[in-house]
């Protein structure tokens, strides 16, 4: 139940000259997913159904998520085996796109400016893969200046398009939101937000909302491995 979708048009933007140090390097640093070890549980909600899964980055890969509920209610074995066996057909590791390494920066724009925080926006680059859909999309982020940190990044669409044949996008938008880091803890991801409105061959809707909220963050603890005697 990942997906990462995206939208919006551009109005009332001012050019940015040359991109401030540090929000360049703020950029550079960003991770949609967050930073790396850390626990996590991960409530999905979308067409009015729930997972809840929990995410123990001290573990090997293929035994880092557990299933917690249903739309509420524990895992059968059987759903808790249905679940264990798709880690062995394909990774679901912690790493999610860097969307950050896809900003063209001879783009980047101020769309709002206040003593706190700054909002800019930019085109993203077409990947070396070809895939011309980034022609369709821009980044939105919103940088603290108190924290130095990206408080929210989102990714939407600025015209209709087509990815594939048949298929038709009218609207995308993802937007990830992160808390401020504290004397203890980075910024965190704290929920994802997606939207997404399109047909597939003029019949099938590909209308769709979804939230994924994070909580109950723990610093990653390895595995107890006794010493050989």
């Amino acid at each position: 139940m990942r997906f990462w979708f995206f939208l919006c048009c551009w109005t009332g933007s001012t050019l940015v000259a040359a991109v401030p140090a540090e929000v360049r390097q703020a950029l550079q640093a960003f991770r949609t997913e967050g930073p790396k070890g850390w626990s996590f549980t991960q409530t999905t909600s979308a067409e009015g159904r729930q997972l809840v899964e929990h995410y123990d980055a001290g573990q090997p890969e293929f035994r880092r998520w557990t299933l917690i509920t249903q739309d509420s209610q524990p895992p059968s074995a059987l759903d808790t085996k249905n679940y264990r066996e798709k880690f062995t057909r394909q990774s679901r590791g912690g790493d999610g796109p860097r969307l950050n390494q896809q900003i063209d920066l001879a783009t980047l724009t101020t769309l709002a400016d206040t003593p706190d925080q700054t909002t800019f926006t930019a085109r993203l680059k077409t990947p070396e893969n070809g895939d011309r859909t980034a022609a369709f999309l821009r980044a939105i982020f919103v940088w603290n200046k108190g924290s130095q940190t990206i408080k929210s990044f989102t990714i939407e669409s600025i015209e209709s398009f087509s990815p594939t044949l048949g298929v038709k996008i009218a609207e995308m938008r993802t937007t990830m939101t992160y808390s401020r880091p504290s004397a203890d803890r980075p910024s965190l991801l704290e929920n994802v937000t997606t939207r997404l409105r399109g047909r597939a061959f003029w019949l099938k809707s590909l209308d769709a909302d979804m939230i994924v909220e994070y909580s109950d963050y723990k610093p990653a603890v390895a595995p107890h491995r006794p010493r050989n005697k």
